[in-house]
């Protein structure tokens, strides 16, 4: 896994009182793991964006809202008017995404994996 933050750059881009002191190696070590899952590899120097959005990231982490149990997203709604009747359908596996993951994304989105090798033949 690529280091892509410290604690130090997280108490820099959002001040030292982010979270408390014990929870914060662990929050950056969680958005480390987030954004290795995001970024191309081998991305030296670190852009500023990018540590932004780890910023944010472990400040998510750091709240318990990161990696956390998997949310719900709605596929199907269904209502009625008489006797008021609702009924709501969900995507299996699917996960709400909190407003700090939401920014992270559009930061590094310049630098997101596409998840595909590029071969060349010789």
């Amino acid at each position: 896994m690529a280091a892509y933050i410290t604690v130090a750059d997280v108490d820099a881009t959002l001040g030292p009182d982010w979270t408390t002191e014990d929870k914060k190696s662990r929050a950056v070590l969680m958005a480390n793991t987030w954004l290795d899952e995001r970024v191309r590899p081998n991305i030296r120097p670190v852009p500023t964006p990018i540590i932004q959005a780890g910023a944010e990231v472990a400040r998510e982490a750091a709240q318990g809202n990161l990696y956390a149990a998997q949310g719900r997203e709605v596929t199907a709604t269904s209502v009625k008017a008489g006797s008021v009747a609702t009924t709501k359908s969900f995507t299996e596996g699917s996960k709400a995404i909190t407003a700090g993951e939401s920014f992270a994304l559009s930061l590094i989105r310049p630098w997101a994996s596409s998840g595909q090798i590029k071969m060349v033949r010789g």
